[in-house]
């Protein structure tokens, strides 16, 4: 499996790890309240900060589940 850190992809490549993981249940996100979002935004908007190479997608995920801890 190739690296999916921002170092070692491009910007489209990004946005097809997140288009690919997000629909990995076979449906789109769009009106989805799955993957315990209920409330949360637009999901592929929260992976933006990784398309747009500022933030790896383990920070996001870390930052994430923080919130739900508290």
């Amino acid at each position: 499996m190739k690296s999916i850190l921002i170092k070692d992809t491009t910007r489209e490549e990004r946005i097809r790890i997140v288009q690919r993981a997000l629909s990995s249940c076979g449906h789109t996100c769009e009106f989805c309240n799955g993957c315990d979002n209920l409330g949360g935004g637009d999901v592929d908007s929260f992976y933006q900060p990784y398309i747009d190479g500022e933030k790896e997608i383990r920070e996001l995920n870390m930052e994430y589940n923080a919130h739900l801890v508290h």
